[in-house]
């Protein structure tokens, strides 16, 4: 199977290993013969499998400016506008997806926080936005 050379005390060891089987090893020392019994069975390295496990915390609610009648709805995280969902003049309510931003090689789904009419949108499919980026305006 394998064969290892080693050197302790200035003392030369030949050591050929001759099976492995769990916490068994058959092997050889200098020719002679050695049944080995290891406290643990080793373990074969394994690929670890990513998981992300889903945010405890809600998604934060937009900064809605109370003095004014315009609502900014801005980039939470810097990324890549995939698509728009609304267009200037539609109407929306409540939870209304506006459009769906790619960051970090997650799609983020845009929502409403009021219902409104969409005044403006500032941004296209394909453009990357910066964050705290004014995407599009409701009123």
């Amino acid at each position: 199977m394998k064969n290892f050379n080693f050197n302790i005390q200035n003392n030369n060891y030949n050591v050929r290993i001759l099976s492995h089987e769990g916490n068994v090893i058959e092997m050889e020392v200098n020719g002679t013969s050695y049944s080995v019994k290891m406290k643990e069975e080793t373990k074969k390295a394994k690929t670890p499998k990513l998981v992300r496990a889903a945010s405890k915390r809600p998604a934060e609610p937009l900064k809605v400016n109370p003095s004014s009648s315009t609502t900014k709805i801005v980039a939470p995280i810097p990324g890549v506008v995939l698509s728009i969902d609304v267009k200037v003049g539609d109407s929306i309510k409540l939870g209304d997806r506006l459009l769906v931003l790619e960051a970090m090689k997650m799609e983020n789904n845009i929502a409403s926080e009021k219902s409104g009419t969409v005044t403006a949108v500032k941004v296209t499919v394909g453009q990357q936005v910066l964050q705290n980026e004014v995407m599009i305006e409701l009123e």
